[in-house]
């Protein structure tokens, strides 16, 4: 299968020196560059040699990583369609600031939207169920770009930060009248049995992180540790015993 381009506007080329020849080989011996195509027009027929179907899938992408979910907040701008939104962002930081990013995403892997596997993060299903269920303006990262807007004109006197408040206050509260009545279906995880009675366990999380703990909790204190499934509390633990050699 043969590929190239036809240059239809030299433009800034003009300026530059006359490019190698097009076809040439690399001196390493690689394969030739792109050729150059012939000129095309609508209507014009050509003659088909063969064709091929070929069954493919489209792949997810690859989930982010936590340097990586850094990364897309500051260029957020690239997930908003409004263009004046995403002039503002581009503008910006993006949502958070250097400073914040990182402790953003703590906070959210804290209270169980974010999961970690390995390198990768994704989103819980508790996450994925927030955010369908949560008015799209409270989604959309367009929304920050809107808050820096306003903040630029308190900057600038051109709006006053009590008003830009009440006017935030609102918001807020035509949202939650609007939405108060809203149940959420969340998939809870499945744990493993408890060590001590058996019974169902759930996931909470404690100052060292998230844990499998007693569905019967306070009459049963069993827990589990979410990574590995190995007993964490509860489980009697083999003790060494031995003579020290004369």
């Amino acid at each position: 299968m043969a590929t190239g381009k036809q240059v239809v506007v030299k433009g800034w080329l003009l300026v530059l020196a006359e490019p190698e020849r097009e076809g040439s080989a690399d001196e390493d011996g690689d394969a030739p560059r792109s050729q150059v195509l012939p000129a095309v027009r609508d209507g014009m027929a050509c003659q088909v040699a063969g064709a091929d179907i070929k069954a493919l899938k489209t792949m997810p992408p690859k989930p982010y990583t936590q340097g990586e979910l850094v990364k897309a907040m500051k260029g957020v701008a690239r997930f908003v369609t409004d263009p004046r939104l995403k002039q503002k962002l581009k503008d910006t930081t993006g949502i958070g600031t250097e400073a914040t990013r990182a402790n953003i995403i703590s906070g959210l892997i804290a209270r169980g939207y974010i999961v970690k596997k390995g390198r990768s993060i994704r989103a819980s299903d508790a996450a994925l169920t927030l955010i369908d269920a949560v008015p799209a303006a409270i989604a959309d990262p367009g929304t920050t770009a809107v808050w820096e807007q306003a903040l630029d004109m308190i900057e600038a006197g051109q709006l006053t930060l009590d008003v830009f408040i009440g006017k935030q206050a609102a918001w807020i509260s035509q949202l939650i009248a609007q939405y108060g009545s809203t149940s959420l279906s969340i998939k809870v995880p499945q744990g493993p049995a408890c060590p001590q009675c058996g019974a169902p366990t759930r996931q909470r999380t404690g100052k060292s992180g998230p844990f499998w703990s007693c569905s019967r909790y306070p009459d049963c204190k069993g827990t589990l540790p979410v990574e590995t499934g190995t007993s964490k509390r509860g489980a009697s633990r083999p003790r060494k015993s031995g003579r020290k050699g004369s």
